[in-house]
């Protein structure tokens, strides 16, 4: 069995989406390594091997002097809805897979004064760079896109999250 056949095959990311996805679990993490998006009220509303979606609520912990939500709290939900994916990609391998935010592009189109839900649809490349990672030995880029829209289906932001993967020796 070639390496690409056991990354394709180790069900490591079903285990981490299992955790991701069990409500009390996310909360624990967020509060114990991410305390700052546990205030937020930073939600994962569906996770799964091709797609993220993470919600940011307009209020009082996320919210800025003009009445809408910072931009922080937004780029820190943008960020999670490509790290979920990223993360579920590298867990369980071994020899392991570092993974790096290496640069962060937002455009901010529309005031969020509600729910904001960022929506990544590229888990499929992310795993691709895990793989060519993972079997290379060399650090792979990638650009990810996820866009943020409002209850009303408004874009609200959107960000490109360029992250470095390499397996470690």
């Amino acid at each position: 069995m070639n390496n690409i056949s056991k990354i394709e095959s180790n069900g490591n990311a079903h285990l981490f989406f299992k955790l991701i996805n069990n409500p009390v679990k996310f909360r624990v993490f967020l509060l114990k390594n991410l305390p700052s998006a546990f205030f937020s009220g930073v939600k994962i509303r569906h996770a799964s091997e091709e797609r993220c979606s993470v919600s940011v609520p307009y209020k009082w912990f996320s919210t800025n002097p003009f009445r809408s939500t910072y931009f922080a709290c937004l780029s820190m939900a943008a960020e999670m809805s490509t790290g979920v994916l990223a993360m579920a990609h590298i867990h369980g391998l071994f020899p392991k897979v570092s993974l790096l935010v290496i640069k962060v592009e937002g455009h901010f189109h529309k005031k969020a004064t509600g729910i904001t839900l960022f929506t990544c649809n590229e888990g499929v490349r992310i795993r691709d760079a895990v793989q060519a990672a993972y079997l290379s030995g060399e650090s792979q880029q990638i650009s990810i896109e996820t866009i943020g829209k409002n209850n009303e289906g408004e874009m609200v932001a959107d960000f490109i999250i360029t992250w470095s993967f390499k397996r470690k020796s």
